[in-house]
């Protein structure tokens, strides 16, 4: 018996993991940019700009449009040790939101990546719990739990399954 059977999805739903975005379940497609999932709004989401760098520049950990107009996902999430590390403000948007959800599903693009002690515990002191895992992995759990808890109490932040570190 499948007792969501008559709940539609969420708005905000992943229909489509892309490699440089994705498409949502209202039709609005994510291109050049990371989606922020937060209490049924969708956020174009770029963590890889770094504190000091202007959106749209490139340089070290920048990301936007470079001299020929031609978008780039450039930048660095991953420290030296591997693990998974973004600045304390692309959780402004938790920051603000009220009620915060119970659950922030990360996405790290095409695999799995730890997050730096730093970004968990940046997070942690928002009051939110962490789920981590692949992007296409934590946009299907993100659909599936949002549909049987509701928008409000899930959050998800998913990196385009194209990011290759640096480039």
């Amino acid at each position: 018996m499948d007792i969501l059977s008559n709940t539609p999805p969420p708005t905000t739903a992943v229909d489509a993991c892309i490699e440089d975005g994705f498409a949502l379940d209202s039709g609005l497609r994510i291109s050049g940019a990371g989606v922020l999932l937060v209490g049924g709004e969708a956020f174009k989401w770029r963590p890889w700009v770094r504190d000091g760098r202007k959106e749209g520049t490139i340089g070290a950990g920048a990301a936007g449009d470079d001299d020929k107009g031609v978008s780039s996902m450039a930048g660095k999430l991953q420290n030296a040790k591997g693990q998974w590390e973004v600045d304390r403000h692309v959780w402004g948007i938790l920051d603000l939101a009220w009620p915060k959800p119970d659950l922030l599903i990360v996405g790290t693009g095409s695999r799995t990546l730890p997050l730096s002690p730093q970004t968990r515990a940046d997070i942690n002191e928002l009051g939110v719990r962490i789920e981590v895992q692949d992007t296409r992995n934590a946009a299907a759990q993100y659909n599936m739990l949002a549909t049987e808890r509701g928008v409000q109490q899930i959050a998800a932040a998913l990196v385009p399954i194209g990011w290759v570190e640096g480039k």
